[in-house]
């Protein structure tokens, strides 16, 4: 079969020998196959089962890695129905269940000993994992099991920070949700010339505002110095509506600490008044206000 659109050379990864959650990755071809699907509840079924196969609990596996580029081609390209929904499980495979509180990531700690097991010991611990009549009764393969899943984890981290040039061109995607979650996922790898630039130029009209709010999260963790960051972020002080001046405020007090502008700090003692508060962009897990508390309370005032 010739595979379309993003898929090409979906067909020359040896799936048969991979394996993910639930056994043989022989079925994930006509998984990712389905997220082009033109019907609704093809795509539904093949992400919910894609998800649970390379992504079963947060846990990733052998074949997960193998998945991030053609989940992100598919993302890159726009005839690719319900975009969003497959960045949501590029990120899933490329960064884990991890929350902001592991921002900025270090992944060379994380990742310090994910290479310690090696091929022989993998493929011997799918023997025990797949074919083994007691997956409970050996404790040295419970141990490997969780150096594999560090190893796996790696692994599609790996995969995933080879493209973020494709992340930060997402950035100024047309579909806010798909652009908002891009920003976020920009977080987590090492910054870029490109990924700062594009996380600066966002507009703060009404319509890519929660793009906008995305990117000053991101800034905000970003072990970066690049010229132009705090500038931006202080013109964004004066910009409605809340999420853009509240999230600048947030990004402002993460990199400035007790430097920040006395209208910044305004801001965020009165954001946790607002109610409603200011909504979450997509691809964060806090919300704005557990971002402003967290911020008031590195200066101290909490």
């Amino acid at each position: 079969m010739t595979d379309d659109g993003g898929l090409t050379g979906l067909d020359v990864v040896p799936w048969g020998a991979l394996h993910h959650a639930y056994g043989s990755a022989i079925d994930v071809p006509d998984q990712l196959r389905g997220l082009r699907s033109p019907e609704r509840d093809t795509r539904h079924a093949a992400l919910n089962q894609l998800s649970g196969n390379v992504y079963h609990q947060g846990t990733r596996w052998q074949a997960s890695c193998h998945t991030v580029r053609f989940l992100v081609a598919l993302v890159d390209d726009p005839a690719t129905p319900d975009r969003a929904s497959v960045l949501g499980l590029l990120r899933a495979v490329g960064v884990g269940d991890r929350r902001d509180d592991h921002l900025p990531f270090r992944p060379d700690r994380t990742f310090a000993d994910a290479d310690a097991v090696g091929d022989e010991q993998l493929a011997e611990l799918i023997r025990w994992l797949y074919h083994g009549d007691d997956p409970y009764a050996d404790d040295t393969m419970t141990d490997l099991g969780d150096a594999a899943a560090l190893r796996w984890d790696a692994d599609s981290f790996r995969a995933a920070a080879e493209h973020t040039d494709r992340y930060a061109r997402w950035v100024g995607d047309t579909d806010p949700e798909v652009a908002a979650r891009a920003a976020e996922l920009l977080a987590w790898f090492a910054p870029t010339d490109a990924a700062v630039t594009a996380l600066l130029m966002v507009p703060a009209d009404p319509v890519r505002a929660p793009v906008r709010a995305s990117a000053n999260l991101t800034l905000a963790h970003l072990d970066t110095e690049a010229v132009g960051i705090e500038h931006r972020l202080r013109e964004l002080l004066t910009t409605p509506p809340p999420a853009v001046h509240v999230t600048a405020a947030v990004a402002l007090a993460y990199r400035l600490g007790d430097r920040l502008p006395d209208r910044a700090l305004d801001i965020l003692i009165r954001a946790g008044e607002q109610d409603p508060p200011p909504e979450s962009p997509p691809g964060w897990d806090r919300s704005v206000r557990g971002f402003v508390a967290l911020s008031l309370q590195r200066l101290g005032l909490t």
